[in-house]
C-alpha cells in the first residue's frame, strides 16, 4: 500500500512524538529497567534494523537519537541511570528509524522496512504484556505442578537441573555466558527475522509469526499444567541438595500453593530457539552457526539457572514443531504439515496427561522414561524435516506451476 505525502509528513511527525512519550514515561522505563525480556527486545530492534540497513547515516541517527533520550531521562528528569535503560533507548531510536524508513522507502524496500518495523513493534509489545498475563495465570493457578516434573525427572536417575546448576555455580564464566545467551533470546530471532527479509525469501513471514504467537500460545498450555521451576520450589537447597533417588520415588505427588511465574512447562526458550535454528535454513553459515550457539546455551541455561526442569525442555520440542507447523502457510495443507501439526500438538498433551496421572509409571525402570524422551526428540526431528523437505518440493514445484500458468494464458 502506498502511502500518500500528507500521510508520510503525519506518520515521520508522530514517530518521534511517541518515542518521546514512550522514554519519558516512567512506568515503562521501569519495565525496560526491570524485565530484562523487554530490553534485550529493545535492542534486538538494533540488530534487525542494522542488518537491514547497514549504513552509517542510520547508525549515527540510531546513536544520536538515543543520546537524546538518555540526556532527557537521567540529566532532565533525573531517572537513576542503568545499562539496561541505555540499552532500551538505542532500541527505541532503532525502532523510530525502522518506522521512518517503513514510510519513505519504496519498491521491495518499503515492503521489507514495514515488516522489519510491524515485528519490532510487535515483539516488544509482547515482551511487555508478558508479566500482566504472567499475573494472570499466576491467579488463576494458585497451586503449581512442580513435585510431578521433580519426580520424573528423578526417575531418570540423574537429577540433570541440579547438576547443571552446580556447574553454573562452580564455573561463573560458563553460568554467566549461559545466562547472556538465555536472556538475549530476541536478538537470534531478530537476526533470523532479518537474514529472510533482506534476501526477500517466502520465510520470512512464517518466521515473524512463528516468533510472535509463540508467547500467547505458550500462555494457554501454561494454564494447562501451571509450573514454576526447581529454584522456586526448593529454594536455598537448589542446586546442592536435591532429594535422592529413593526420596524422590517415595515422594507424596499433590499439587502446591507456590509463588512466582508459572511459565515452566513447556520450556518457551526451547521453543524459541529451535524455531530460529529451524527457520534459520536458507542463510549464511554463520547466521546458522549463531542460531546453534542459541540452541545448544539455551539448553544449558534452562537448567543451570533452576528455572526448568529436564522434562520441560523434552516437551519444548513438540510444542515448537506445532508452532512451527501451524505458521508454514506456504506449504498448504499437506500430508505433511497435518501430521507435523497433530504430533506436535498430541504430544504435548500427551506428556501434560502422562506427567499428571502416570508419572509413578516411569519410576518402575529408568529405561521408560530416557526412552520416551528421546522417542520424543527423534519423533519431532523426523516430522520437522519431512516438513521442510515438503517445503523444498513445494517450492521447487512453483516456478513450474507459473510456467504452465504463463503458456496457458
Amino acid at each position: 500500500m502506498k502511502l500518500s505525502l500528507p500521510t508520510k509528513i503525519a506518520f515521520s511527525l508522530a514517530v518521534p512524538a511517541a518515542e518521546l512519550w514512550a522514554a519519558t514515561s516512567k512506568h515503562l522505563y521501569d519495565i525496560a529497567v526491570f524485565n530484562a525480556l523487554v530490553s534485550c527486545g529493545l535492542t534486538a530492534i538494533i540488530v534487525l534494523h542494522l542488518r537491514l540497513k547497514p549504513v552509517w547515516s542510520d547508525a549515527v541517527g540510531v546513536a544520536a537519537g538515543a543520546g537524546t533520550l538518555a540526556l532527557i531521562d537521567f540529566e532532565l528528569l533525573h531517572y537513576n541511570f542503568n545499562v539496561f535503560g541505555l540499552l532500551s533507548f538505542l532500541g527505541l531510536a532503532s525502532l523510530a528509524a525502522l518506522a521512518l524508513r517503513a514510510a519513505w522507502s519504496s519498491g521491495e524496500e518499503s515492503t521489507r522496512m514495514r515488516l522489519a518495523f510491524l515485528f519490532a513493534l510487535l515483539s516488544v509489545s509482547v515482551d511487555a504484556a508478558a508479566l500482566p498475563f504472567h499475573a494472570w495465570t499466576s491467579k488463576l493457578n494458585p497451586k503449581v505442578l512442580d513435585l510431578y516434573l521433580y519426580s520424573f525427572d528423578a526417575s531418570l536417575r540423574v537429577q540433570l537441573s541440579f547438576l547443571m546448576g552446580q556447574a553454573y555455580a562452580t564455573w561463573h564464566r560458563f553460568g554467566d555466558a549461559g545466562m547472556f545467551i538465555y536472556i538475549g533470546l530476541p536478538v537470534v530471532m531478530a537476526l533470523v527475522a532479518a537474514g529472510h527479509l533482506l534476501h526477500g525469501s517466502k520465510r520470512a513471514i512464517p518466521a515473524i509469526v512463528a516468533f510472535l504467537v509463540t508467547a500467547p500460545v505458550g500462555i494457554i498450555f501454561y494454564n494447562l499444567f501451571p509450573a514454576l521451576g526447581p529454584t522456586y520450589i526448593f529454594g536455598p537447597r537448589f542446586p546442592w541438595n536435591p532429594l535422592t533417588i529413593d526420596q524422590a520415588a517415595h515422594l507424596q505427588l499433590e499439587p502446591m500453593l507456590a509463588a512466582g511465574f508459572r511459565n515452566a512447562m513447556p520450556s518457551l526458550h526451547i521453543a524459541w530457539v529451535l524455531l530460529a535454528w529451524w527457520f534459520s535454513r536458507g542463510l549464511s553459515v554463520w547466521e546458522r552457526g549463531i542460531a546453534m550457539v542459541f540452541v545448544v546455551f539455551t539448553v544449558f541455561a534452562t537448567l543451570g539457572s533452576g528455572e526448568h526442569y529436564f522434562i520441560d525442555l523434552v516437551v519444548g520440542f513438540p510444542f515448537a514443531l506445532f508452532v512451527y507447523s501451524l505458521c508454514a502457510f506456504p506449504l498448504g495443507w499437506t500430508h505433511e504439515r497435518k501430521a507435523a501439526l497433530g504430533l506436535g500438538l498430541g504430544l504435548t498433551l500427551g506428556w501434560f496427561a502422562a506427567l499428571r496421572v502416570g508419572v509413578k509409571l516411569f519410576w518402575l525402570s529408568p529405561i521408560l522414561p530416557w526412552l520416551a524422551c528421546l522417542a520424543t526428540v527423534a519423533g519431532v526431528v523426523i516430522l520437522e524435516q519431512r516438513l521442510e523437505r515438503g517445503s523444498a518440493t513445494n517450492a521447487s514445484q512453483e516456478p513450474e506451476r507459473d510456467a504452465v500458468a504463463v503458456s496457458v494464458s
